[in-house]
């Protein structure tokens, strides 16, 4: 029985110090373009800050960028920085802007432990928001990736 017990305590320890680890990590990246909580308050709407800055979602099928079609690109609403090409934009049936590939080295990646179970959560490289996160149910002809993107943490830009 102590055998057990003392195996037991082992997992949980290291389960617990695992977690822990991988959200420190999260926590110091540092990030090119910084701003207090008030600045990013006052800069951003009450719905994308709480998406962006605090990691929340929008309600699906919310987002005007759902429908658009135009041909263009997506940036970070917090930044600027180019995230999405609009070549790469597909209707997932989720209720959220759906794209098979990020600009490479403008979206960073980490673990959501939020839910229970791991899924790769997506930042903008450049300031941190919350972007969304990237599942592996995407077309089968191209990437095979889902990036399922909050829409109020982007802004569209036609192609000119």
């Amino acid at each position: 029985m102590n055998k057990l017990l003392i195996a037991f305590t082992l997992v949980l320890f290291f389960n617990c110090n695992s977690a822990a680890q991988k959200k420190s990590k999260k926590e110091t990246k540092r990030y090119q373009v910084t701003k207090t909580e008030a600045e990013w308050k006052a800069q951003l709407t009450t719905k994308a800050f709480y998406v962006l800055r605090q990691a929340g979602t929008e309600r699906p099928f919310t987002s005007p960028l759902n429908k658009n079609h135009e041909d263009g690109i997506y940036v970070c609403s917090g930044c600027n920085t180019p995230l999405f090409k609009s070549d790469h934009k597909f209707d997932s049936g989720t209720g959220w802007p759906s794209f098979d590939r990020e600009i490479k080295g403008n979206v960073d990646f980490s673990t959501d432990y939020d839910l229970g179970y791991a899924r790769t959560e997506e930042h903008c490289a450049t300031c941190g928001g919350h972007l969304g996160h990237v599942f592996n149910d995407g077309p089968k002809a191209t990437t095979e990736k889902r990036h399922c993107i909050n829409g109020v943490s982007l802004k569209f830009i036609p192609n000119k």
